[in-house]
């Protein structure tokens, strides 16, 4: 029983530990483009994973990662939808998760490839996923990305988000145990949830208000400014 235990101990501690790793400039090639590795350009832009926001497109997402991402539109009832890439595994040096990306067609041109679709089916409750025709797949692996979302496989906690990512300007508490840190400076905003993954969300910093003002329009919100 006790040597079952330490093995499990050393499993946990060989996903969790490179969240701790202290940075180094003697960064190996497949260590590059980590979900800590945000680069700006002092004009609101930033560059992350090897990808800029509103330059690099869904083709440039399928040459970074090596093969295709599935990409579709997903709606709720009355809502025009949006446009996602979609990985159910990415490797990002020796961090793994799912990889959501997503562009910013204009609704009319994404209801018209609703309307055009494939096929659609039901995702979770009422949510539909519209597979596109050929030739709206073409259209959309030139469009350029707009916003990613990142979750680890493996769990974190705010410790190890700080130890990465810094302090953060904002801290947002959602629920006691769900609390979003904010990275305005980076277009990042972090969600640390004690009860389910922990989801990383990347914009350019000249659009972090799509980030942050959902959360201010949120009631049960608590808004404390970081130490």
């Amino acid at each position: 029983m006790k040597k079952a235990l330490f093995i499990f101990a050393l499993v946990i501690l060989a996903i969790v530990l490179p969240f701790f790793l202290p940075n180094s400039h003697d960064v190996k090639e497949q260590d590059r483009n980590l979900p800590w590795q945000i680069e700006t350009d002092g004009q609101g832009g930033s560059k992350v994973l090897g990808l800029t926001f509103g330059v690099s497109t869904i083709s440039d997402l399928q040459k970074q990662f090596g093969y295709e991402p599935e990409i579709a539109i997903i709606a709720a009832p009355g809502e025009s939808g949006t446009l996602e890439a979609y990985y159910q595994q990415v490797t990002l040096g020796f961090v793994l998760g799912r990889l959501i990306v997503t562009t910013d067609l204009p609704p009319t041109q994404i209801a018209a490839m609703k309307e055009r679709a494939l096929k659609s089916e039901y995702m979770e409750s009422s949510t539909r996923k519209y597979t596109l025709i050929p030739a709206d797949l073409a259209i959309v692996t030139q469009t350029p990305i707009s916003a990613m979302s990142l979750i680890p496989n493996s769990n974190l906690d705010e410790v190890a988000v700080v130890q990465r990512f810094g302090q953060p300007a904002e801290r947002i508490q959602v629920t006691e145990k769900r609390v979003h840190l904010l990275y305005p400076e980076r277009g990042l905003d972090i969600q640390v949830d004690g009860e389910g993954k922990e989801l990383l969300q990347y914009v350019a910093p000249r659009d972090f208000a799509r980030l942050r003002e959902p959360l201010k329009a949120m009631p049960q919100t608590t808004a404390n400014a970081a130490p």
